[in-house]
């Protein structure tokens, strides 16, 4: 019984600590995630930007979310930051490109909510707080939908073919 203790005390530190690594993006699959290599011969990672949330594809704003992500990083070497993994496997990361935070980018021009969660507004409120205030991007619709309520109510988006 002391070992299991032993071992999960060993590997809880390596599960908390937060991993930056460099890469590059391969594809974007929506305005919150993508796939980033790491170096040649090493498969893409599937990576979910934290502290926000994007429109879905088949809702209002999704594709410009989509377009806005791809031009902040196209052929740029970025760093990730990985703070966990979320239930789909995905990693949970901040991403800087040229010393910029891609998250706070996105929010602030209107692309994306800063994410809520138990009341907190999220870690890019005062960037949402001056898109909406510029009625930058979805901002400009007083009646857009956050994308968990969109999802509540449609369901996912089906997949284009």
């Amino acid at each position: 019984m002391w070992q299991k203790i032993l071992c999960v005390c060993l590997l809880l530190p390596a599960c908390v600590q937060a991993r930056v690594w460099l890469g590059e993006v391969s594809r974007v699959s929506d305005g919150d995630t993508l796939w980033i290599k790491a170096g040649r011969g090493v498969a893409p990672r599937k990576v979910r930007l934290l502290g926000l949330d994007a429109p879905e594809l088949c809702q209002p704003g999704g594709v410009a979310a989509r377009t806005a992500l791809q031009a902040l990083v196209a052929h740029k070497p970025v760093q990730v930051d990985v703070n966990f993994q979320d239930t789909y496997g995905r990693d949970l990361a901040r991403l800087q490109v040229d010393g910029r935070d891609v998250g706070a980018a996105l929010v602030g021009a209107g692309h994306a909510w800063s994410s809520r969660w138990r009341g907190s507004l999220g870690p890019y409120a005062v960037q949402e707080a001056s898109a909406r205030a510029a009625g930058l991007g979805l901002f400009a619709d007083p009646a857009a939908e956050l994308p968990r309520d969109f999802r509540k109510r449609q369901g996912p988006c089906r997949p284009v073919r």
